[in-house]
Order: structure tokens, then C-alpha cells, then sequence
């Protein structure tokens, strides 16, 4: 598959269809490289882990096509589209919230869940071990992540030259080390020049409130939570618009994913889950639902509170992008991981039919 280079801001992300086949390896001309290990996106609440929704229990096994398909979501950024759908059982017949993507991976492995959010790169890497099981179905949730500062020294991705940055110990080798790298690299840093100390989100919060200077890097709604907290700590960068900057595209982060199984047998059911989502993703994004929408947020335990939900929800990048344009973004994308780290997406680029209905 040649990469594909977009400036659209549409894309959506699906597993492989194709059965007996892995993931194709990269096409050449690709982007500059960066080291880094692979992972996936981890968990961005900045709170303490939620628990399923009440009420929103599923078992394992096949679901009841009729009632919609069993829907599992992340805490944080990739959870905050579906909280509509979810308080609305909207398209869906049951819904749970968890806060890692090994989570959904499990559970997408032994069919306990029909749909799911999930971060992009642990889509690929799902598709590359478990060949055929998933597509992914539309792109979720661009770029989330963000440099803050308690001062007034950094406003670029150069700047951070010569200085220590606290990052969060669960994004070491993951996908937002490796956008940082990238970033960096791409903007005449090395890696080796910046002192990344690997702390605990709380760890982060409290060396950042309890210092009169700082630099870390948290996504949303962790970030917005520190903010909220001090209001010292400024917005330095931030990594979606330093990723358009270097590489012309978006920094697509969170997806949803379907079984194929469930697919292939339920196509209505996909068809309609997909509107309804597309629907709570527009009322979650309306400024004029903003009340509402955070109350919902803080419900489900995707963020610790309305009052940080509703200032987190503008920066957590909702979007809805199916078809070609969500293939084109993703593709460029997993370009780009695999010249940084082959592993962070299974080893290789997703074939055609990993993305939904371009097969």
C-alpha cells in the first residue's frame, strides 16, 4: 500500500478483513524516523480509575443483534464522544468504561464486547496479531496531548532543548513517546538533549503545583485538571498543532473498532450504531450542550468533575471521520509510527480491509 499523504482532517480507522493475511510492510519515502518502543495510547483521565456505568453490565459470548451491539469505551479523550449514546443507550444494548487498552483488547479477543473506542496505534497492533478479527470503523478523537509550562520559557517544540520534562510513566515506550520523539527530532531536537523524568500523573500534579517552575507533558483531561488546579501553569505547546506544523496532517489518536465477526452478521446494526454515534459526537461538541455534556462526562467517570470536564471537553478533539479521508490520515499516520517504532502498530501498515466499507 503506498502512503498516502493528507491534509484532510477526516479519518477513520478499521482492522483487517483479509484472511491469511499481516500487516503489509511500509512503502518507501516516508517520513523521518525517531526512536521509540512500541505500546499503546494509555489511559488520559488523570483520575482514579472509573468502573462501568450503572446499569451497563455484558457477558461474554454473542451479542443480542437486536438491542444493538455491546459498546466498550476508554477513559479519557476517547470515551468523552460516546457519553451521549451511552446515557441515551442510543444504538447500543450495553456499554462499559475502562481505563486501559489492554482492556479493550481483551475483551475484543474473546468477544465479551461488539464495538469499541480504542487508541489508534493499539487498533493496528490488534489487527497485526489477531489477523481478519477487527475494523476499524471512524477516527474518534484527534490529538490530545499537551506541553504545559509554569513559566514563560517554552513556546515551540525547540525550546525544550537543555530542559527536564516530567511525562507520565505509563506513556514510556507508548504512542506518546513516540509522537514526542518524532516531534522533536522533526523540530532539530534530539531526544538525548531533553531530561524526560517518568512520573505518576499525581507525582506530575504534585511537583507542578508545588514548584515555582515546571514543564510536563499530560493529555486530557489530566492536563486540563492541572490547569484548573494552578492557574500558573500555562499551555506551552501543543502536540496536535506541532504535528500539523512538521507534518501537514492530523495526529489522529483514538478510533472505534467493530469485530468482523459481528460485522459481517450485524451490518444493520453497525450502520445504526454508527449513526447514533456520529449524533452523541455532535452534541458533545456543541458549546451549547456544554453543561450537559460535562455532567455526563464526570457521570461515567471519564473526567474527575463537570467543572474540569467542561473546560476539558474543547480540547479533547472530538471528531467523526469515516471513509477514504479517515484511510488517507491513518495511513500517513502509520507511516510515520513505523519509521519511529515498527512495533508501536504490529510490525508492518494494516492492509485495505482493515478499514471499514474500503475493502
Amino acid at each position: 500500500m503506498k502512503r498516502t499523504l493528507s491534509l484532510l482532517l477526516t479519518a477513520a480507522l478499521s482492522l483487517t478483513l483479509l484472511a491469511g493475511c499481516g500487516p503489509k510492510p511500509a512503502a518507501s519515502g516516508s517520513t523521518s524516523s525517531a526512536p521509540g518502543a512500541s505500546s499503546s495510547q494509555p489511559d488520559s483521565s488523570g483520575a482514579s480509575s472509573s468502573g462501568q456505568p450503572a446499569g451497563s453490565t455484558s457477558e461474554p459470548g454473542d451479542s443480542n443483534a437486536a438491542s444493538g451491539p455491546r459498546l466498550m469505551v476508554l477513559s479519557g479523550p476517547t470515551g468523552v464522544g460516546a457519553a451521549k449514546m451511552m446515557a441515551d443507550k442510543d444504538g447500543i444494548s450495553s456499554v462499559e468504561v475502562v481505563t486501559d487498552n489492554a482492556e479493550v483488547q481483551a475483551a475484543l479477543n474473546n468477544k465479551s464486547v461488539d464495538i469499541a473506542a480504542i487508541a489508534t496505534n493499539a487498533a493496528a497492533v490488534l489487527s497485526a496479531k489477531n489477523e481478519g478479527s477487527i475494523q476499524v470503523l471512524a477516527i474518534n478523537t484527534l490529538g490530545v496531548l499537551y506541553i504545559l509550562e509554569k513559566g514563560d520559557t517554552v513556546h515551540s517544540m525547540a525550546d525544550l532543548a537543555g530542559k527536564t520534562l516530567y511525562a507520565p510513566s505509563n506513556t514510556k515506550g507508548a504512542n506518546p513517546e513516540h509522537i514526542l520523539n518524532h516531534l522533536l527530532d522533526g523540530n532539530g531536537v534530539d531526544p538525548s538533549e531533553v531530561s524526560i523524568e517518568w512520573l505518576t500523573p499525581q507525582e506530575i500534579t504534585a511537583k507542578m503545583t508545588s514548584s515555582d517552575a515546571g514543564i510536563c507533558m499530560l493529555p486530557v483531561p489530566a492536563a486540563t485538571a492541572l490547569m484548573v488546579q494552578d492557574s500558573a501553569v500555562r499551555e506551552a505547546v501543543s502536540l496536535s498543532d506541532a504535528w500539523m506544523d512538521l507534518e501537514g496532517s492530523e495526529l489522529p489518536m483514538g478510533c472505534i473498532v467493530a469485530r468482523t465477526q459481528f460485522i459481517e452478521e450485524h451490518p444493520q446494526e453497525v450502520e445504526a450504531f454508527l449513526a447514533a454515534y456520529e449524533r452523541s459526537i455532535e452534541y458533545m461538541s456543541d458549546p451549547a450542550n456544554a453543561a450537559g455534556a460535562a455532567a455526563l462526562v464526570a457521570e461515567y467517570g471519564i473526567a474527575p468533575n463537570p467543572k474540569v470536564a467542561e473546560k476539558a471537553i474543547p480540547q479533547c478533539s472530538l471528531t467523526y471521520i469515516a471513509g477514504p479521508e479517515m484511510r488517507n490520515i491513518l495511513e500517513n499516520y502509520y507511516s510515520i509510527l513505523f519509521q519511529v517504532e515498527p512495533k508501536s502498530i504490529g510490525g508492518g501498515l494494516p492492509y485495505d480491509s482493515f478499514y471499514y466499507g474500503l475493502s
